[in-house]
This record gives structure tokens, sequence and C-alpha cells, in this order.
């Protein structure tokens, strides 16, 4: 089931919200919190419910290693490193064995057939979240949770599939207070204009990027210049606002619940370096990362060519997990080498002009986009081929450049018609216009954080924006990290 379907809008989010509430009258939170986790699971069979024991099994197995890693104290390492083991291996085998098997069938020609393994939904999400509980267990932070209370930890339906990525500390004492199954008002407002932001950005924007991304990475043999650029471009901004108008739903339909989400999203094309970046780019991934490997790994204790090295393993192994292919593994490894840059930049004390440094940041990160969504290493090296060809720039034939083709040609440029992606000035200028608000304006999260205010007016704002969302959800397209 998808956030921004009639069902859930509808159907699945009042009934769910109207239970929750009704069973919150009896001041028992095991009654909202069993009721939670029964819906979270309809919520995640909705899409495929062959999967659903899947996720119980997982679920079943990691709240009995942490029970073991609490309770038998001198084997405590020994349950860490099987609950872990058991995690990796679970994970692997749906995400990694296909890109395992072609990559030993692509160097040693070994002959393996390929299985069909269809990825289960929110895998990388859930693990990571289990596996952070497993290494709170043996360090003693989790003692007293109950299995309905790791069950919902795991599964409530806001972050399940796509994040953001949770930690019990934060979320257990939520799903036990008393005050937070009463209904708050005002969390109502806040959360449904959330959603309704988020909503909007997904619906009118990233989905009209998508197309453009679309039609010029499925072309990325026989693009031109501009078209290559505007391909590039419309995906680095279409994942930019399909992610976080995810995560900004999640965070407004937890809310309505009571229940506050981390926020993953604080602005990161903003960000003025790669270090900037990564503390505003799906921030509980980093936190995981930072928490669970790169801190465990030695983090910056052992001098700077060690710290510099954890650094660059940490990319790897998040590039790693979005994705088995080797466009995600060079994609974390150009991150690792930025960040290896940037660290190594600060030390020479030299400071860079604060837009030159935005200007640099952002073109790092949207260079390195182009590999993460390309279909091959060798597709997203002929498309930046494509973009540095300054001899292949062809204007589109039409209006201004049309009228002034001779004045073009003698310029070495040429007029041409677009078959890939049409109407060329307007993308750009929409993308142009994108890219400014990114720049310049708060994003929705810090947007209501500084002007919401639950009157009329604000009430008809977002009736108006949600009207125009809903109007627009003709088809209903997938977030994009779904995949992941």
């Amino acid at each position: 089931m998808l956030f921004n379907s009639y069902e859930f809008i509808f159907l699945y989010l009042p009934i769910v919200l109207i239970g929750y509430f009704i069973l919150g009258r009896s001041g028992n939170n095991k009654y909202t919190g069993i009721w939670l986790i029964i819906s979270s699971i309809a919520f995640y069979g909705w899409w495929d419910y062959h999967y659903v024991p899947l996720l119980l099994f997982s679920i079943l197995m990691n709240y009995f290693f942490g029970k073991l890693i609490e309770h038998k104290l001198q084997q405590k390492r020994l349950y860490l490193t099987s609950g872990i083991i058991f995690n990796l291996l679970f994970l692997g085998y749906f995400k990694y064995t296909g890109f395992l098997l072609q990559t030993a069938n692509d160097f040693a020609e070994a002959g393996f057939v390929i299985p069909d393994i269809i990825l289960p939904l929110g895998i990388s999400f859930f693990t990571f979240t289990q596996t952070a509980y497993l290494v709170d267990a043996y360090r003693g932070e989790t003692r007293g949770y109950s299995f309905w209370q790791f069950c919902l930890f795991v599964t409530v339906f806001p972050h399940l599939i796509a994040g953001p990525i949770i930690h019990h500390a934060n979320m257990i004492p939520q799903f036990i207070d008393k005050e937070r199954i009463k209904v708050n008002w005002e969390n109502m407002a806040f959360g449904l204009s959330l959603f309704t932001l988020g909503l909007f950005k997904k619906v009118v924007i990233a989905d009209k990027l998508a197309h453009w991304a679309e039609e010029s990475f499925a072309q990325a043999a026989n693009l031109h210049f501009i078209e290559a650029w505007t391909g590039s471009l419309a995906y680095t901004l279409q994942l930019y606002f399909d992610f976080s108008a995810y995560s900004e739903m999640a965070i407004g339909i937890g809310m309505m619940f009571n229940i506050m989400l981390p926020l993953n999203f604080d602005s990161p094309y903003k960000a003025t370096s790669i270090i900037d970046f990564w503390r505003r780019w799906h921030m509980t991934l980093g936190s995981w990362v930072k928490n669970y490997l790169y801190i465990p790994m030695g983090g910056n204790r052992n001098g700077e060519f060690n710290k510099l090295r954890n650094l660059f393993l940490s990319m790897l192994i998040i590039g790693i997990w979005h994705g088995a292919g080797w466009t995600f593994i060079l994609w974390g490894a150009m991150h690792g080498a930025y960040l290896v840059i940037n660290h190594s930049w600060r030390r020479l004390g030299i400071e860079l002009n604060k837009a030159l440094s935005w200007l640099l940041t952002f073109c790092s990160v949207w260079l390195a986009w182009i590999f993460f969504r390309a279909e091959s290493i060798e597709d997203g090296i002929h498309f930046i081929y494509i973009m540095a060809d300054v001899t292949n720039i062809q204007l589109p034939r039409d209006g201004f450049f049309f009228a002034h083709q001779e004045v073009i040609e003698s310029l070495g440029m040429s007029i041409a018609e677009y078959e890939h992606i049409n109407q060329l000035g307007d993308c750009w200028g929409i993308m142009l216009g994108l890219l400014l608000m990114i720049r310049y304006v708060p994003n929705p999260y810090r947007l209501l954080e500084k002007y919401f205010k639950p009157t009329w007016w604000w009430c008809m704002i977002i009736m108006l924006l949600l009207s125009f969302s809903l109007y627009r959800m003709n088809t209903y397209a997938e977030f994009l990290y779904f995949q992941f």
C-alpha cells in the first residue's frame, strides 16, 4: 500500500486512526499497541502477503537473540554475533544472492543459474533497525521490553517500508506513554499539514521530474548534450523530492498518532560541504552508520589515516546497503572519497567562498547520482562523457533558437528535433525554480515548525494543497527508496 493512494488516504488511515483512539479511551497502551501491530502487518501484507511470514520470522528471531543477550551474560558476545550473522544472511540472501552469482558468472564464467528472488519491501530498514537493537542489548540498554513493544517498534507502519530508521530508546517510551493514546488535535493538524506537503512534493513535483529522468536514462546511448544534462539534473531533484516527501509523510502520519519519528532530511541541497551534506541527507542512516559502524571500527580515535579509512569504508558500506550492484558500490566509494578530500582540506585551514563551496558540493553530489541511477557503470561513464562533450550541443528547434539558427550555428552549435525529452525550455525553467526553492526556502518540516498555526486560513491552504494533490494522483507511482 502506498501513502499516495486513495485506499490509504480514504480507507486505511482513517480506520486505523479511529480504532487507535477508541482503544486509547481504555487507558491501556497494550491495546493500542496491538492494534497498531495488526494494522502495520496488514499495511505490509497489502503489497505481497507472502512476505509477512518473513517479516514476523525476522522479528521473532531478533527478539529471541535479544533476550538471550540480556540474560546469558557470560555468552552474550556469542549470541550477539549469532544474531548479527542471522540478519546479514537474511538480508544477503534476498538482496545480494543474484548480484553475487552474476558477478561470479561475469568474472569467472561460473555458470550459476540466477534465481528470481523478489526483494521484500523494507528489508534493509527493518534489518538495520533490529541489528542496532541487538548491539544495544549487548551494551545493556534494552532491558524490560515486552514482545508487543518490540514488535511495534519494528513494524510501526509509517516507517516500515522506507524509513526513517528508528531507535528503540526514542520509540518504545512513546508506545507506553498514556498521554499519547489520547487525541491531540494540534498534533493531528500539524501531522496532516506535513503529510499534505509531502504528498504535494511527491505527486506534483517528484513524479513530474520522474518522466524527464526516466526518458533520459532509458536512452543513455542516444542522448545529446542538453538532454543528458536535463535528465541527470531531473533525477538529482527527483530523488530528493521523492525520498524527502516519503519521510515527511511518515513523520506527519506518526504525529497524527502522537508518535514522533526522527527528522530524516534537513535541506541537504543547501549543504556547503560533503560533511554538511551527510549531516542533512538521510540523517537516520548517517546516525546508524556512525554509531554502529564508524565508531566500532575505531572512529577518529587512532590517528588521521585510520579516521579517513573508517570514513571511506563506512560510505562504501552505505553504498552496498543501498543496492546490489556495482553502480551503488561506486556511488558509495565516490562519497567516501569526497569525505576523505573534505576532511583533508579542512586540515589545511583554507576556507572557500560560501557560494563556491555550495556549488562544488552540489555538483559533486549531482555527479555521483548519475552512477546511482545508471543501469551500469559503463552507462554512467557514457552519460558523463555526453555531458562533457561540448561539440555535441544541439538546441531545440523551436521559438527563439529556431529564429536565430544562423547565429547559433556560427557559435559551433546546431538546431535539432529532440526525440527523448520534449519542451526543454519548460524543463529547465521548472528545475531552476526548484533549485532556487530548495536553496533558499525552508523544508516543509522547518516551515511548519516556524509558521504553523491551527487557524481557519491555514486549514484552507492545506485543504487546497491536499485537494490539488489528490486530483493529480491519477496514477500511483512507487517511492524510489522502495527498491533499496
